[in-house]
């Protein structure tokens, strides 16, 4: 005879039930009464720097894209990607056959204007001449005709020529006017010439780096296609990604410090040099650009690093590490070890470093504050045994 058929039939039915709850009951006592692992930090007084931190990409803030201001076909490009260039220094070179043959010919009539100018200049001084010989004539006929040597016929004569010595000497006058004019036209059309066949040219705008070449030589460039991209390389920063909320504790001249993703084990120093204006309406971020005073020997325009911008910084404040620090319907809170168990405590944060917050109020010196090892299950009760290793 078995042990379960001394028990009567409806003891039996009652026996699985009774199993579970007694499971309920160990699995019960385990959680309230048994001791949860946890890590332990004493509550001490040390330094500790605010910080904000964001994520953003290397960029240059002076970024120009060289580009032909003619459609010409493309003779040379003189540079590449990654070489370093000097302000005035020669880029690349358009094919400037046609603009010298225009130049020459805008040259050649210039020089006929010039020529057409002297010689109206010296028809103007016959004419001038003329004039004077006419006006002599007129007083010395004059003077006959008053003594009544010559008759008025004779004076009537000199008054005619004095009046076409007169206009020979307008008209003269007129076409050395319009001839300076065509000078000056011919110029002006020399220099249009001269300054198109400089755009045959591309010579950098200041000193800088050529992170990107988009054509070689031999095909047709028109304006605003890009031939070479050029960034001046004396102010480059990093443009991060900033929450909203800490807008207010932001300001130019701010110390940063700077981690790139490609040496993520050193940083580098920099500070603020702007704050964005705009939020963006998605994420809720604004752009803050840091300057940084180094770089990394193989940077890249572009790449990815993380910002930690200081914000303020105290003495002998009373710290805790950041992560033993929760939230409770959006208040701060830690866990203390109160007699062997778990107890919860509202704070008030202060400054909040990367590794370590500031409690202004809700701990004292020397208080143990702790979080759960429980992977699983990390969340601690109030009033729950815990045990550090």
């Amino acid at each position: 005879m078995t042990l379960l058929n001394v028990f009567t039939p409806a003891l039996r039915r009652w026996i699985p039930r009774l199993l579970v709850v007694a499971v309920l009951a160990a699995a019960l006592y385990r959680a309230r009464f048994s001791a949860a692992p946890v890590h332990a930090v004493q509550v001490v007084r040390g330094d500790i720097a605010g910080e904000v931190a964001g994520t953003g990409t290397l960029e240059s803030r002076v970024k120009t894209v060289i580009s032909p201001r003619i459609q010409e076909r493309l003779a040379e490009v003189l540079v590449d990607q990654s070489d370093f260039v000097k302000a005035g220094q020669l880029l690349a070179r358009l094919d400037d056959g046609e603009l010298r043959r225009q130049a020459d010919v805008a040259e050649a009539a210039l020089a006929g204007a010039r020529s057409t100018a002297d010689r109206i200049r010296v028809d103007e001084a016959r004419a001038q001449a003329v004039v004077q010989q006419a006006q002599l004539d007129h007083r010395r006929t004059a003077d006959l005709v008053a003594n009544q040597v010559s008759s008025t016929a004779d004076l009537d004569k000199a008054v005619e020529q004095l009046r076409v010595a007169e206009a020979d000497l307008d008209r003269a006058r007129a076409a050395t006017a319009e001839a300076a004019r065509q000078v000056i036209t011919a110029e002006r059309n020399l220099d249009y010439h001269r300054e198109r066949l400089g755009f045959a040219e591309l010579r950098s705008p200041y000193d800088g780096l050529i992170t990107r070449r988009d054509r070689d030589a031999g095909g047709v460039v028109v304006p605003g296609s890009a031939i070479l991209q050029l960034i001046a390389t004396n102010e480059l920063w990093i443009s991060a990604w900033v929450d909203e909320t800490k807008a207010a504790a932001l300001a130019p001249g701010q110390p940063a410090r700077v981690v790139f993703r490609s040496t993520p084990d050193q940083g580098y120093a920099g500070e603020v040099a702007r704050l964005g204006r705009e939020t963006d309406r998605e994420t809720r971020e604004f752009v803050v650009d840091v300057q940084v005073d180094r770089l990394p020997p193989n940077w890249t325009l572009g790449q990815r690093a993380e910002v930690f911008i200081e914000t303020g910084r105290r003495t002998n404040a009373l710290v805790v590490p950041l992560r033993f620090v929760q939230w409770n319907e959006g208040k701060p809170g830690v866990w203390i070890r109160d007699g062997g168990r778990a107890s919860w405590r509202e704070v008030r944060l202060g400054l909040r470093g990367q590794d370590l917050a500031e409690v202004l109020e809700g701990l004292t010196e020397g208080q143990w504050v702790v979080a759960s090892l429980n992977s699983v299950r990390p969340e601690l009760k109030d009033g729950q045994r815990v045990i550090a290793p």
